[in-house]
């Protein structure tokens, strides 16, 4: 695969990150797109490795070994027709999947794996700007209607799969406009909203409509939805966040992350004042992960006079440890471009009461440990006469979420939930409802953008069986969809 001398001679390169002074003064995407000539390099370092675990690493199944070796030899249509096959929305997984094909990737093993997130999105930017994605909208339709409940990536991609079988497609939104988080909760400097609504557009094209401003089990109730479809996908995504209930959570300034980074989208697209800003405060965001630096990268870009971010677990190593091997994912200290652009981190930090008179002025803080048991296990420690403060008048809860809304259409439906809140189905995906099914974050729990693809691809296998009898979609290779 590649150039006979791959990565013994080319080093590992990802597109160039806009200057820190630069980026932050707007809310563009940060990296400057690599030339045709760029990209072939890069896909050179993927040589025969014999046997590609990038593959496995990829819960879509990617043929990341012949896309890479196609851009290497300039054939950019067979590339976007390799990736396409497996991957319905490349344009959203290449700019904000983790990689987990990288850490996969056997030159993972003692050097820098192949950049194929950003060949990825090479191959369907050059394929957008060329004129190769077009509309594929069914030669036939079934006379079957379904409703997909939630415009998010696996909603997005049970409505594309499903459609294409020539079943009719309604997407519900409660939002006003489709794309889930696509279009909410992700920053316009990570993912600029014109590549969604793109891609939007495209399936609205194929015949899939869309109908937004709907709170499905509200606006159509669940018998309507029963009586009207033939089946039903809930893709509602898992929408409870995790809250922090401790002494002066009632305090104004203490917000869920994601009311703060979807307010600035919308502001984005309609400037106006906002309810949340971060300008000229001092910020805290509990939680580390993508989710609390987007809210960093957010902040500093409303002006923010100091940010800090706290997490109660302890700072990760920035190599793998000797129990985390490779192909495993590695559980290593990551800085993403927000972390560039400033803030302070905090580890091994348990916050125990916000304080303030009616709005927030500070956090009371204390310092833990963690220790292991004789069992292997973990446990949390408090540090003696390790309390602290932090000023602050901004608090952004970035802990995640912990299951989708269950009041309303869930329970009215009267689907079953798993151990975690979840909606529980079989292994065709299927609910304890007969033709309702599920996808996504709402069945499987908090995920990646990856994993709703592959799992909206699998479900619409299923549903299309399930109305068919057969199903002549593809299978999902190397998806896992519980989590145990």
């Amino acid at each position: 695969m590649g150039s006979i001398s791959g990565f013994k001679n080319q080093k590992r390169n990802t597109e160039k990150r806009k200057p820190v002074n630069e980026r932050v003064q707007n809310w563009q995407e940060i990296y400057v797109p690599w030339t045709k000539e760029e990209a072939k390099i890069q896909a050179s370092r993927c040589m025969d490795c014999g046997v590609p675990f990038c593959n496995n690493g990829c819960p879509l199944g990617n043929l990341i070994p012949e896309f890479n070796d196609l851009v290497y030899k300039e054939d950019w249509e067979s590339a976007y027709l390799r990736l396409s096959a497996t991957n319905n929305f490349p344009e959203f997984t290449g700019r904000i999947c983790p990689a987990p094909c990288e850490a996969s990737c056997t030159l993972s093993i003692n050097n820098d794996p192949v950049s194929i997130e950003m060949i990825e999105k090479n191959i369907i930017e050059k394929a957008w700007e060329s004129g190769l994605v077009k509309p594929e909208p069914p030669k036939n339709r079934t006379g079957k209607k379904i409703a997909i409940i939630g415009s998010g990536p696996a909603g997005l991609a049970v409505a594309q799969q499903l459609n294409r079988a020539g079943h009719e497609i309604t997407i519900y939104e409660k939002n006003e406009h489709p794309g889930g988080l696509l279009r909410f909760g992700i920053p316009e400097f990570k993912l600029e909203k014109a590549i969604v609504e793109r891609r939007i557009n495209l399936l609205a094209e194929e015949g899939i409509n869309f109908e937004c401003s709907v709170n499905a089990g509200i606006d159509i109730t669940a018998n309507e939805l029963m009586e009207k479809y033939d089946s039903i996908c809930l893709a509602g995504g898992s929408t409870v966040p995790r809250d922090l209930p401790i002494k002066g959570r009632d305090l104004e300034g203490v917000h869920f992350a994601m009311d703060f980074l979807s307010e600035q989208n919308r502001w984005n697209e309609n400037p106006k004042d906002r309810e949340i800003t971060a300008k000229n405060k001092n910020v805290v965001i509990i939680g580390g992960g993508d989710t609390g630096a987007d809210c960093l990268g957010t902040s500093i870009r409303q002006g923010a006079k100091s940010i800090t971010q706290i997490e109660i677990m302890p700072e990760p190593p920035e190599g793998r440890s000797n129990d985390n091997p490779w192909p495993e994912w590695p559980m290593i200290l990551r800085t993403s471009s927000a972390h560039e652009e400033g803030g302070d981190r905090q580890y091994s930090i348990l916050t125990s009461e916000f304080s303030g008179t009616k709005s927030l002025e500070k956090l009371i803080c204390e310092k833990v440990e963690w220790k292991k048991d004789k069992s292997g296990r973990y446990n949390m420690e408090k540090v003696d006469n390790s309390h602290f403060e932090i000023k602050s008048e901004l608090v952004l809860l970035a802990m995640g979420f912990v299951h989708p809304l269950q009041e309303g259409l869930l329970s009215n439906l009267d689907v079953e939930f798993d151990e975690r809140g979840n909606v529980k189905t079989d292994n065709n995906m299927m609910t304890n409802v007969s033709k309702v099914f599920s996808c996504g974050d709402m069945e499987r729990g908090q995920s990646l953008v990856v994993h709703a693809i592959a799992s909206g691809r699998s479900c619409a296998k299923n549903i299309d069986t399930f109305l068919q009898g057969s199903s002549n979609l593809p299978d999902v290779r190397g998806y896992y969809r519980k989590i145990n």
